[in-house]
């Protein structure tokens, strides 16, 4: 099965599947002598794991990872990084049920017509357990961008169904967004966050939202002219994450209630040198960096997998119903915003690179 690889001087490959015995990454590219732990890995990964919250799954996985490869007294050594960890609270007999059924909106069909198989239990690699390696591998990643850069990455819900944060990206910090289990700033509308989840999960549903993602202290001329741009390498890192349907950046699908002449965004000179004075490209220019903050929005669906009954098909095309038994989001937002930090912090990690090795 192809497409298993991201990135091109930075580069992660993922295996492993949801009821598997393990989900796995190999790192490869990381400049030697980055000093990392499994514990500061795992510090990104508790930020996804299930059973974190009373709006997440109650499926209580430790994802306890395990450095196999390519550090060594406790720096990278410039050889492939090999992480694991072991799956524990796997229970595939809650998918016996379905493996002849389409459930609606997941991957079985698409799959089983690809490949010609499919493993059932919990969506195999269609489930969101492989960005357990994304994580790890994007942590990594940030440690490097944040030490030796000063690049600062970080996400938040902005939106969930109807209920919107209004407030000023530009400000916002980390221990805003780790202080609710929404992970939305704004304590006043995570509240009204947290009670429709609540709502949304009591009637065996599901609901989606907005994660807002910032990248701050980017250094100019990352991203190349044409077919890697910046901005289109962020968009198929968000687009590959499961359940991500959206994606825009800087004013995005606003901007287009704006004239030019409000939308451009003027050069100033700032301590001799040349700066934006807004902001609405989003921190690119021609898809290269400009130096400013850049900033983007990824759109989650719901949660395809509902305790409500839904009608489908079976492989026999015939009628048949579905309701899920398992243990499942109500909402994907909380646990998608470290997942859209490390996808974040592996493009700009690659193309930090790409950039460094085209002009030294």
């Amino acid at each position: 099965m192809p497409g298993n690889t991201f990135g091109q001087l930075f580069t992660i490959t993922t295996c492993g599947e949801s009821h598997g015995g393990a989900v796995g990454v190999i790192v490869d590219g990381c400049p030697p002598g980055l000093e990392i732990s499994a514990e500061e890995i795992q510090e990104e990964l508790d930020r996804r794991k299930p059973g974190q919250s009373s709006i997440t799954t109650p499926r209580k996985e430790q994802d306890l990872i395990h450095i196999l490869s390519g550090v060594f007294e406790g720096h990278t050594t410039g050889a492939p990084i090999l992480l694991v960890a072991y799956n524990a609270d796997m229970r595939p007999q809650d998918y016996d049920n379905l493996k002849d059924i389409y459930r609606p909106s997941h991957a079985d069909f698409t799959y089983l017509e690809k490949y010609g198989r499919r493993d059932y239990r919990g969506s195999g690699r269609a489930s969101a357990r492989e960005t357990l390696a994304r994580v790890a591998a994007g942590a990594i990643a940030k440690k490097y961008l944040k030490e030796k850069l000063n690049i600062e990455i970080l996400s938040y819900v902005e939106q969930v169904g109807n209920i919107r944060a209004t407030i000023d990206h530009t400000q916002v910090k980390q221990a805003d967004i780790e202080s609710n289990i929404i992970r939305c700033p704004d304590p006043k509308i995570a509240k009204e966050m947290i009670a429709l989840v609540e709502t949304v999960r009591d009637e065996k549903d599901s609901i989606g939202g907005i994660i807002r993602a910032l990248i701050r202290n980017v250094p100019i001329g990352l991203g190349e002219p044409a077919f890697d741009k910046l901005p289109a390498d962020l968009a198929k890192a968000m687009l590959s994450i499961n359940a991500c349907k959206g994606f825009d950046i800087g004013s995005g699908f606003e901007g287009v209630t704006m004239r030019g002449s409000q939308h451009n965004d003027p050069f100033i000179r700032q301590n001799d040198k040349p700066t934006l004075a807004t902001n609405y490209a989003g921190g690119t220019l021609g898809g290269i960096s400009s130096g400013a903050d850049i900033y983007f929005r990824a759109a989650f669906k719901p949660v395809s997998t509902i305790g409500k009954e839904q009608s489908t098909l079976n492989i026999k095309n015939e009628d048949s119903q579905v309701a899920a038994t398992g243990r499942h989001d109500p909402c994907v937002l909380p646990r998608a915003v470290p997942i859209v930090d490390a996808m974040s912090a592996l493009v700009i990690m690659d193309h930090y690179l790409r950039n460094k090795a085209q002009n030294g």
